[in-house]
């Protein structure tokens, strides 16, 4: 374990993991406070879970939006979706700077945001006349490509970002 108060400056995702797992210890120490340590403990690990939900949920819209800017015929949408991409890349990049360890978790699950981000664009692609298979099933970017503030995917349809 590491210094909690370093920790909750450092990395606030792992020093709630870590608090967490410290307080389901505590009733077997003996402690005699009226103190509801499973429900704290519970309260605490999920206060860092929220900032992983909080990232999902950004990295979905931000993988819809490059889908978009990627398959999408169409041309005045395009503005919206490049100014929503860039302030979820910077919220993104907000809570992993507060909770590093964060960073690795993203890996596991990218294949199942990607999923669901394809889900929502595939049906708003198809207003457009795009079909479903046009847009691949396995991650079409890595995670460094659609966090990076520098890069946009190829519209297939010549326009530019």
């Amino acid at each position: 374990m590491s210094d909690p108060a370093e920790l909750y400056e450092t990395d606030f995702f792992r020093w709630t993991q870590e608090q967490a797992a410290l307080l389901r210890q505590v009733p077997g120490e003996r402690i005699n406070l009226p103190i509801d340590w499973r429900n704290t403990a519970d309260e605490i690990e999920d206060m860092g879970r929220r900032d992983l939900r909080s990232i999902h949920s950004r990295l979905r819209l931000i993988l819809e939006h490059l889908l978009k800017l990627e398959h999408s015929p169409a041309a005045d949408p395009r503005a919206g979706w490049i100014d929503t991409i860039g302030q979820y890349r910077n919220e993104v990049e907000e809570i992993l700077d507060d909770s590093p360890s964060l960073r690795g978790r993203l890996t596991e699950s990218w294949p199942r945001d990607y999923a669901r981000a394809r889900g929502v664009a595939v049906k708003g692609l198809a207003r457009d006349g795009v079909r479903a298979e046009e847009v691949s099933l396995e991650p079409a970017y890595t995670i460094d490509q659609a966090l990076d503030p520098d890069w946009w995917p190829t519209n297939r349809h010549g326009h530019t970002s």
